[in-house]
């Protein structure tokens, strides 16, 4: 039993480590910092489930949080973790990140309006978050600001619930999905109900594991997304790349048609062939991303700055230093790239975050086929996953000839219910999205309108460009998506007035 775990020991709150992010925000970070240093970018909060409303009690307990962040720096025993684990991370990178530091009190912005202000503790209202500063500074609040809020909401909002059952309600699930044959991996940091629950879910899942191992089931649990809970219990971190990715250099090039391909040809520059080599399909719609895909990956010179036909502006011009010993430090430069192969043919798979996922499995199907690709490719499944999702997917995938994978989230580190009557304790839907850079508006279209993010303008001119198919899904629908959303805002717009 951990000290956490002990009766009577205070819980820990709030963010304690750096790390406590996603792997993808670490490789993201790095590549900006080789190719992008000095872009100004904004990003923005949304509410997915504005009933569901910060009291002032809570919203003064975030602020206090948020500027603790400004403390937090990476740990000696941290880096030789990244060191050790993540060998794509590159030298120069990690020196950055030694002695890096978030500015909140210069960087993110807070308002709270309440929807009827008595001056009371309890008044509920809107919250506004706005970050801004050179996207290199900015890019690791999303998750620690997310997680804040969540943990806000949970302990001062909605607090009948407690974590009685936590590590065994995910042991269970962990044995569910590796039972049946499931790779997966915890994807639940941004939106856990605090640093305790996913902790919880951890040790659960780490017991289902070599339960897994035990009984020799073909399932196991690949990692997690967040790097200080996988160097806390020695699984691997996982993940590549977000949408803030595409959306940023989208909006800096102000080259819609060929972003897709302008950043996955930064990405093989900065990580190298076959190194990361998941790729997220829907940023701009799948099938626009897949014209990208088909076409010929540079040659190392070509994949660098110099030589990218759609070069970014503002983009560093320095050449890339040599590799600081003979170890592999900086990937970018020591592959070897197969000349006339595609993006598709390097990239190990594809994953799928937004739209119906059959379908989604279909189109990959039909699309490497044409690509005359023969060699198996992986499918990662991340959008709103549970156990019966898990297995539909799976089976979906195989019968394609796919090797399914998954990330978990939600459904892991914010599953309750409340105490006083068994009903579901809905997760917090909010997003924290790259809203400009550069000084242009970062959107996002997605394969599934419900999903569409960022300045309604520019989402309508960036799809009459792209020749974009409106998609739609109705198990898709962000009001709904772990709980009754629509119900519940019902009732909550009752008692407001």
């Amino acid at each position: 039993m951990t000290e956490a775990n002990s009766p009577g020991a205070a819980l820990p709150e709030g963010l304690c480590s750096l790390l406590d992010t996603d792997l993808y925000k670490l490789t993201m970070q790095c590549a900006i910092l080789k190719y992008l240093p000095d872009v100004p970018v904004t990003y923005a909060f949304t509410n997915r489930t504005p009933h569901m409303r910060l009291t002032r009690d809570a919203y003064r307990w975030l602020e206090k949080q948020v500027e603790k962040l400004g403390n937090i720096a990476v740990s000696l025993d941290e880096l030789q973790f990244l060191r050790k684990t993540c060998p794509y991370l590159t030298s120069t990178y990690l020196r950055f990140l030694s002695s890096f530091r978030l500015r909140p009190t210069r960087q993110v912005h807070t308002t709270f309006t309440p929807l009827r202000d008595t001056g009371s503790p309890e008044d509920v209202g809107d919250l506004r978050i706005d970050v801004e500063g050179r996207w290199l500074d900015t890019i690791l609040y999303e998750v620690p600001l997310l997680a804040l809020i969540s943990e806000a909401y949970f302990k001062f909002c909605d607090k009948d619930w407690n974590h009685d059952d936590q590590q065994e309600r995910a042991y269970d699930k962990g044995v569910k999905l590796m039972a049946n044959g499931c790779v997966f991996s915890e994807f639940g940091s941004r939106r856990r109900r605090n640093y305790h629950t996913q902790d919880l879910v951890l040790q659960g899942l780490t017991r289902a594991s070599d339960e897994a191992l035990q009984q020799g089931w073909q399932g196991k649990l690949g990692g997690t997304s967040n790097v200080h809970f996988a160097m806390k219990y020695g699984i691997l971190p996982v993940g590549t790349v977000a949408h803030e990715w595409f959306m940023g250099i989208a909006s800096i090039t102000n080259d819609y048609t060929h972003a897709n391909e302008t950043a996955l040809r930064y990405w093989v520059g900065c990580f190298g062939e076959g190194v990361l080599g998941i790729a997220l399909t829907d940023t701009f719609g799948t099938p626009i991303f897949l014209k990208a895909f088909s076409r010929t990956m540079p040659t190392p010179h070509e994949a660098d700055t110099d030589a990218v036909a759609t070069q970014i502006p503002g983009a560093t011009d320095a050449p890339v230093s040599p590799p600081d010993s003979p170890k592999r430090e900086q990937p970018g430069l020591d592959y070897v790239a197969s000349k006339g192969r595609s993006y598709a043919q390097i990239f190990q798979g594809v994953r799928q975050d937004s739209g119906n996922p059959v379908e989604f499995v279909k189109l990959m199907r039909d699309f490497y086929r044409s690509e005359g690709i023969t060699d198996k490719k992986t499918i990662v499944f991340s959008d709103s996953l549970n156990v019966e999702r898990c297995l539909e997917y799976k089976k979906a995938a195989e019968e394609a000839g796919f090797s399914p994978t998954f990330g978990v989230g939600t459904f892991l580190t914010n599953d309750f219910t409340h105490l006083t009557n068994g009903t579901k304790s809905d997760p917090l839907n909010i997003v924290i999205k790259l809203s400009s850079a550069n000084g242009r508006p970062a959107i996002k279209i997605s394969d599934n309108v419900g999903k569409n993010t960022g300045d309604l303008e520019t989402v309508h001119k960036v799809k009459e460009t792209l020749g974009y198919v409106e998609r739609s899904w109705a198990q898709g629908n962000e009001k709904t998506r772990w709980g009754r959303g629509g119900a519940e805002a019902s009732t909550a717009t009752n008692q407001e007035k």
